[in-house]
């Protein structure tokens, strides 16, 4: 075998071996779950990325106009977003959304409250679900809902940020729309109480 031959060989070995590597399952890493995370199924397996389907919208197909503000969260795509009442503020977020469609509400509602540094509570159907889970999870980096909640008019269902950057363009919640914590504050700056929000 010529030294040129065995060096082609070689390139290939470590091409195909590189791409192998690449191509291996996520789940095959190991990574440690926090109890306290929404999140039900392993983070680290492979799922299909929404960037396709990321993209700007018009408001008209689906408010009659945007007194108080619009959030429009699309679950297919899993995007969120945002037009202010006099129109001159769009904003564009991924998202995470809920693991499955019976844990999926859609409609209209809108948002009831806003508070920075949320506390939670699982509902009852998580704890029966996930009884390992705690109670109560005070403010700070285990708080499944990050640094801001805004609370709907739907009893147990927010839009909240997450430590868990993870989760963000997954099906990983339990019914709630998740944001990067820095895109949950921005948009919390811009809601207000009365925000009208549409999921589809």
């Amino acid at each position: 075998m010529t030294r040129r031959f065995a060096g082609k060989l070689d390139r290939r070995g470590f091409l195909a071996g590189s791409a192998a590597l690449l191509a291996a399952p996520a789940a095959a890493q190991s990574i440690n779950s926090n109890a306290t995370t929404e999140v039900e199924r392993d983070l680290s397996e492979v799922v299909r990325r929404n960037i396709s389907s990321f993209r700007s919208l018009d408001w008209r197909p689906y408010f009659d106009n945007l007194a108080n503000g619009a959030v429009l969260v699309d679950i297919t795509s899993r995007a969120l977003h945002f037009w202010s009442e006099d129109q001159t503020v769009y904003r564009l977020y991924p998202t995470s959304v809920p693991l499955t469609e019976d844990l999926t509400r859609r409609g209209r509602t809108k948002v009831v409250r806003k508070v920075v540094g949320p506390s939670w509570r699982p509902t009852p159907a998580m704890r029966e679900r996930n009884p390992e889970w705690p109670e109560f999870v005070g403010p700070g980096p285990d708080n499944p809902l990050g640094t801001h909640a805004m609370y709907l008019s739907w009893t147990y269902y927010r839009i909240h940020g997450t430590h868990d950057t993870r989760k963000i363009g997954r099906r990983s919640s339990n019914g709630c729309i998740g944001l990067y914590n820095e895109h949950i504050s921005e948009l919390f700056a811009l809601c207000r109480v009365g925000t009208q929000v549409l999921l589809i």
